[in-house]
């Protein structure tokens, strides 16, 4: 338990959705987000057929807005999936026809917000990350445990760091800087 990765599927009205950590930010599949929203029998197919329809219509190719990331399949494979950030999900959602979006947009804006939250007081990351981890069923010992680790790591860090050192080069793994993500989470290839 000690070592687990942050939650990489979340979820939007009891439905699945996949995100992955890239470029210091979450990035979502957007065939999960057009299956929770058009309830398709058939979500790829939508997604590929709502490209081509915003294409004709308004000449944006939404293709330009996604990267193709590697998120674990249903069949338990890492498959290349189309993935965006916020900022990219909120124009794709305005392309799809659906009851559920302005929900899922308010769902989205809501966790952007307590990021930036967080951003601006360091306090409530802290205090989520402790709930956090609480709901998860982890003692209060292990979450005090967790804590003092993550500050011994940033202590020794940004002493190698003011000594010239560099991550990845001079050091195995990358500094974790906390508070990172919504609810705290961390990026999945941090070490413990």
């Amino acid at each position: 338990m000690a070592n687990e990765a942050p939650k990489k599927i979340i979820e939007f009205q009891k439905r699945e959705i996949r995100r992955t950590w890239h470029r210091d930010e979450w990035y979502f599949s957007v065939i999960d987000i057009v299956s929770v929203l058009t309830d398709s029998s058939n979500p790829r197919n939508y997604w590929s057929m709502m490209k081509k329809r915003e294409l004709k219509t308004s000449g944006i190719q939404l293709y330009t807005i996604c990267v193709r990331l590697k998120l674990l399949s249903q069949d338990g494979k890492m498959r290349s999936t189309d993935c965006g950030n916020v900022e990219s999900i909120l124009r794709i959602v305005q392309s799809i026809p659906s009851k559920k979006a302005e929900p899922f947009k308010r769902w989205l804006a809501r966790v952007e917000y307590e990021r930036i939250q967080e951003i601006e007081n360091p306090d409530l990351a802290h205090r989520r990350f402790i709930d956090h981890y609480r709901a998860k069923g982890y003692s209060d010992e292990w979450i005090e445990k967790r804590l003092r680790g993550i500050a011994v790591r940033d202590e020794l860090t940004s002493e190698w760091e003011q000594r010239g050192a560099k991550a990845g080069r001079d050091y195995p793994f990358s500094p974790l800087r906390y508070p990172k993500g919504p609810l705290a989470s961390h990026p999945p290839n941090t070490k413990s």
